[in-house]
């Protein structure tokens, strides 16, 4: 910063570089909307008033400008692409901050992984922060591609963009004070430290937050949030792709506690980002939902830039980061213009030719499946089996108890019963290792779908209605190096390749969001009614959000923590 030119501006001594002329400017300071002019030198922001002059000026006709958007959290790996092609889905739609936790990808490559994230996202317009990835391994109960501890994570403390340590969902392990948890918490004790803990409430909530946690994103009622609000959270209203929450948290929101409240989306599909939306969205729909304006526009700006530290931006005065958002109609703010860093990179929803070229660091290879292992049969041991039971729209799951159908001594999928097959396989160190179980809720009528995209620990996930076909869909997805597949019998109807950890493409996104599509017709095709199956298939071995998960260890009661049988009485 030439903070001397940026005093002579600000004082009107000099001409700013640019000036937004007749501006209406959504103050999240004071909650006014104020006339005037916005004077920009480089990146930031000179003045705000009257009276300047410029090397260029733009005349705004009375829009309105406020803050860029910022999602206070967000799995860039998620939206399938790298960091560079993210971020020609959101920048156009006024995010022009986000903090990632790259845990995804470290959960397969490690510290080199995080590294990986910190190189691809180098030099973008849209700024990308990192919280330091807490729990790799999520659990002892899955096998992933690395262990990151307390002193592996500590050389990230001197990377200038990583702001703390990510959401910490061994909340147990808090809770029940395991010295290598709380270790990772005090290692980061000086910066912002991130959390996640579904249902936690009482006793057990006071320990989280005494060991240091200040937020939490997996709210799914009022009553929840409002507890971890009392004890001095901040809560992260989400809006996901397969956990929608925006609508039924909305009503938590009062005067009084709104500067506690941010959005996140968490994971956003392609089709999702593209189409809806990412945080621009969010504000539309609570302020549809009758949250005032400038509220709702607060929750997406400043009160995360204060929550993370990042006081250089998040409103509209001398000396803060120029992120700024044009719109026209604050009862709908559909963003017009983006600027980021003082310069305009978007207009009318599309990013400006050039604003976004970054060389990719190279990835490494991700797939190491012992294959002639895999055997998807089930020997009968009982007539009972654990199911697990999915909840549409939601990360939680039933733990349910079903008659097993047994066919020559093997228990079988049932798609006229929606009892599908599920299987969770090591792909990271050639085990053998494969957990083996049921679910409901996916209505496959036939076929089945598979990926590497399985939270947290990203191995080879298999639902089906059959044997044939979940391993034409296991197979497909291991010859291209990781992605998704749907097969039904022996045919592949469609896939994706994701050669980057098996979680990413290196396509541009609209390649993606087309092949997504496809993948997604196709396993609606084969009956599943889901808005995204892939999506709530990668939640279904995450042994961190209760109540009945699978891992490649086998089924997780995520409550008791620990394994439990297929079969009950077994």
């Amino acid at each position: 910063m030439n903070r001397r030119r940026l005093v002579d501006v600000a004082a009107g001594r000099q001409p700013a570089d640019v000036l937004l002329r007749n501006a209406r400017v959504v103050n999240v300071y004071t909650g006014e909307i104020l006339e005037g002019d916005v004077a920009l030198v480089g990146s930031f922001i000179a003045g705000v008033g009257s009276g300047y002059t410029a090397k260029e000026t733009i005349d705004l006709e009375g829009a309105y400008v406020a803050p860029g958007f910022i999602d206070a959290h967000v799995h860039i790996e998620s939206s399938l692409c790298v960091p560079p092609e993210f971020a020609r889905a959101v920048l156009p739609r006024g995010v022009t901050t986000v903090i990632t936790d790259p845990h995804e990808i470290a959960n397969v490559h490690g510290i080199e992984g995080v590294r990986y994230m910190l190189a691809a996202s180098e030099g973008l317009p849209l700024s990308v922060f990192v919280m330091a990835p807490s729990c790799v391994p999520a659990t002892h109960l899955e096998t992933n591609g690395a262990t990151l501890d307390a002193r592996d994570l500590r050389p990230l403390l001197d990377e200038p963009r990583v702001l703390g340590l990510a959401e910490m969902m061994n909340f147990p392990g808090i809770v029940q004070g395991f010295p290598e948890v709380l270790e990772k918490v005090e290692t980061f004790a000086q910066r912002v430290v991130d959390g996640h803990a579904p249902g936690l409430t009482g006793q057990a909530l006071n320990a989280y937050v005494a060991a240091g946690i200040g937020s939490d994103h997996e709210c799914t009622t009022v009553e929840e949030a409002r507890e971890k609000l009392r004890r001095g959270m901040v809560v992260f209203i989400r809006e996901a792709t397969n956990a929608r929450n925006l609508r039924d948290l909305l009503p938590l929101v009062t005067p009084e506690n709104h500067r506690r409240l941010c959005f996140c989306t968490d994971d956003r599909i392609p089709a999702d980002l593209v189409d809806a939306g990412s945080i621009d969205m969010m504000v539309r729909v609570a302020i549809e939902e009758g949250l005032d304006p400038v509220t709702a526009i607060r929750m997406a700006t400043l009160n995360a830039a204060e929550y993370f530290r990042l006081f250089d931006r998040g409103g509209i005065a001398p000396g803060k980061r120029a992120d700024l958002i044009v719109f026209n109609d604050l009862r709908r703010p559909e963003v017009r213009m983006v600027f980021a860093g003082g310069t305009l990179v978007a207009r009318e929803g599309r990013l400006l030719p050039g604003v976004i070229q970054a060389q990719l660091p190279p990835s490494s290879p991700s797939m190491n499946v012992k294959w002639d292992a895999v055997d998807f049969r089930v020997p009968a041991r009982g007539a009972r089996i654990r199911v697990i039971g999915h909840i549409p729209d939601q990360l939680l799951t039933e733990h349910l108890v079903e008659d097993a159908t047994v066919r020559d001594g093997f228990v079988v999928a049932d798609p006229s019963r929606d009892l599908l097959k599920m299987a969770v396989i090591d792909r990271h160190r050639a085990s053998g290792r494969m957990g083996l179980g049921f679910i409901k809720g996916f209505g496959l009528k036939r076929g089945a779908i598979a990926g590497t995209v399985a939270h947290d620990h990203h191995n080879l996930v298999v639902i089906g209605a059959d044997d044939a076909s979940m391993r034409a869909a296991a197979w497909a997805v291991v010859e291209m190096g990781g992605g998704l597949a749907v097969a039904d019998g022996d045919r592949v109807r469609a896939r994706l390749a994701l050669p980057v950890a098996g979680l990413m493409s290196d396509r541009p996104i609209t390649e993606v969001r087309d092949a997504y599509d496809r993948l997604r017709s196709a396993a609606h095709d084969l009956g599943s009614p889901l808005h995204d199956p892939f999506m709530a298939m990668s939640f279904m071995a995450l042994e961190v959000i209760p109540a009945l998960k699978l891992t490649d260890h086998g089924l997780v009661d995520v409550e008791r923590m620990t394994i439990v049988d297929l079969f009950v009485g077994a």
